[in-house]
């Protein structure tokens, strides 16, 4: 098990839901799960690695270079199943006994997309103890969630098409799509759709879906939006779609998606195609850059980083790839700074339709899990070489300028990074140093001399927060002397319940102790008041907590002020949501400890 995943691992792969990620997935949380039955309640299994490396190190020197990621990664894993593994156990011991040795396959659906339960280690269990799992239940259960997340997503043209509709566009010849040389094309209207049902015309205020024989549209598609614009007729526009997004409502079927402004478009129209230019120019220098950005994350991180997901569109481009570890303030300048490199060289963009076999020959990279068809689009820009069917820059220069904004984590072992191009970085740039001046100003510093200013200040915020501690430690030590003298007999115990002023929730469990020892025998409640809450305090001396908890005596108060506590014999603590009810709380204190003298 542990060499099956170590080499999966090493050739870029990480444990998700789905392909090979949800192979390696399911060999590890089976051995995690032996190994939890053998009594190991602590991650195990990514100790293995360095044993594998030792035996297998000499034969696959791959092993003993990636030895710590590999650790790494699988730990991660082993500690997320860790965090499941237990609740998931109780649930499908629940289920089974409900259910008389049978799982249904809502259960097993819970446990695979809540506790990460593969289906097939379910099945284990089930044949070790001697229950059946309801198969087709949990597929049915699988397949209402796919639908779920399909519908939950963006607008999808053909899903709003009838039955008739769908139908008629297995008739309709392939769109001709011209959008790589021209963005202005005159096409003819094969076929229009409103409310997802095939007209014959759209009038003015329609919403529907163009279909044209030709068109300078990219339809979304690789990650990349679908290029907006319009749809005019006559030369004069007395006919103007908006074309809000294009979109693919059949494999090679293109479809404008937008509202007809002016006229009436008609099926068999001829008519002017023109994309939003400053818009596809946006979004050609984000698609561009994420292929530089994707190679120069591979040899600053690692060749394991692989895609896994993308959204390029004309106000940044999102990169989701394989890596499981947030990346440094040294490795994101690295990055920005080989891609800005490639950049400058300004180096002319290829892109060359080929045969998949002659393409694959050419060692462009390629998606694990990817349909291709027989032929493909190998682009080549600067030192980047991928399949990609998107639209590019003619010259790398003509990206301007990249940054990254930001970088975080979306699952386990894929991390995600925004980054910015051309003049949606340089609007990025300027409000930043924008931001930057006005700090300055407010700080009445340079630019250059904020760092140094702000690092000055939270010194100085430090030194303050510390004197001010120890201003209300003396207030709480000086309100702690005060109060002894407010302490009550009660049946031979003595109760100090009292309210502090100027003290926090530490000056609060200071004074408490303090006052213990200085009472040496009894029971004390103190409370403080922060804005809209109240802070409680309950401790008993030593010799009394035979007979009185203070979890119990913290409790009786903060039920009165809307809340509750606990803690340990001598001492708890609670919070409550209403001030103006502290002071007949406290009153009790006395009563309750009579009751229970």
């Amino acid at each position: 098990h542990i060499r099956a995943c170590a080499f999966l691992v090493c050739d870029g792969v990480i444990p998700e839901n789905t392909g090979r990620g949800y192979v390696l997935r399911r060999i590890a949380r089976r051995a995690m799960r032996h190994g939890y039955k053998l009594g190991q309640k602590k991650p195990f299994f990514y100790k293995l690695v360095d044993d594998l490396a030792a035996v297998m190190g000499g034969a696959f020197p791959e092993i003993v270079a990636a030895k710590e990621r590999v650790k790494a990664v699988l730990k991660q894993e082993e500690e997320r199943f860790g965090e499941t593994l237990e609740n998931g156990m109780t649930i499908l011991d629940a289920a089974v006994g409900e259910h008389g040795r049978r799982l249904d396959g809502e259960t097993a659906f819970k446990l695979y997309d809540t506790f990460g339960f593969p289906i097939d280690l379910t099945a284990d269990i089930g044949r070790e103890r001697g229950f059946a799992v309801d198969m087709a239940g949990f597929e049915a259960a699988m397949a209402v969630q796919q639908q779920r997340s399909r519908g939950a997503g963006k607008f999808e043209a053909r899903a709003q098409m009838s039955a008739t509709a769908i139908a008629e566009l297995h008739t309709i010849d392939k769109t001709k799509f011209k959008g790589y040389d021209s963005l202005s094309e005159n096409a003819k209207v094969l076929a229009l759709y409103r409310n997802g049902s095939s007209v014959s015309r759209l009038s003015a205020g329609d919403k529907g879906i163009v279909v044209l024989d030709t068109t300078p549209f990219y339809a979304e598609s690789g990650g990349q939006v679908g290029d907006s614009g319009e749809i005019s007729k006559d030369g004069v526009c007395l006919t103007l779609l908006n074309v809000d997004d294009t979109l693919k409502i059949q494999a090679d079927v293109f479809g404008h998606y937008g509202t007809l402004v002016t006229g009436e478009l008609v099926v068999g129209d001829t008519v002017a195609a023109n994309v939003d230019m400053p818009r596809r120019h946006r979004v050609m220098r984000h698609h561009s850059v994420t292929h530089l950005m994707h190679k120069a994350l591979r040899e600053v991180l690692g060749t394991h980083v692989q895609q896994k997901g993308s959204l390029v569109d004309a106000d940044k481009t999102r990169f989701d790839f394989a890596h499981n570890a947030p990346l440094t303030a040294a490795e994101i300048a690295n990055v920005e700074a080989m891609v800005n490199r490639e950049i400058l060289k300004n180096e002319a963009t290829s892109a060359k339709v080929l045969p998949l076999e002659a393409a694959q020959k050419t060692g462009a990279m390629m998606l694990f899990g990817e349909k291709y068809g027989d032929e493909v689009r190998v682009l080549e820009i600067g030192s980047s070489k991928e399949l990609c069917g998107g639209t590019h820059v003619a010259r790398t220069g003509d990206i301007g300028l990249f940054k990254i904004i930001s970088e975080g984590g979306v699952a386990a072992g894929v991390r995600r990074v925004e980054a910015v191009a051309g003049s949606v970085a340089f609007e990025y740039v300027q409000n930043m140093e924008k931001q930057l001046r006005g700090s300055a100003v407010l700080l009445k510093s340079q630019p250059q001399e904020v760092e140094a200013k702000v690092s000055a200040l939270l010194e100085n915020i430090k030194a303050l927060e510390k004197q001010l501690a120890t201003l209300k430690a003396k207030v709480a030590a000086t309100q702690g002397d005060d109060l002894l003298g407010q302490a009550l007999d009660v049946n031979g115990v003595k109760v100090l319940a009292a309210k502090l002023e100027g003290v926090d929730a530490k000056g609060l469990r200071e004074t408490m102790d303090q006052l213990k020892n200085k009472l040496k025998s009894g029971v004390i409640v103190l409370a403080v008041i922060e804005g809209e809450k109240v802070q409680i305090a309950a401790g008993v001396t030593a010799d009394l907590i035979s007979k009185f908890k203070a979890g119990e005596i913290v409790n009786h108060v903060a039920q009165q002020v809307g809340g509750k506590g606990g803690g340990k014999p001598d001492m708890a603590m609670a919070g409550g949501t209403n001030p103006a009810g502290i002071g007949l709380a406290l009153a009790s204190v006395a009563g309750f400890i009579k009751e229970r003298s």
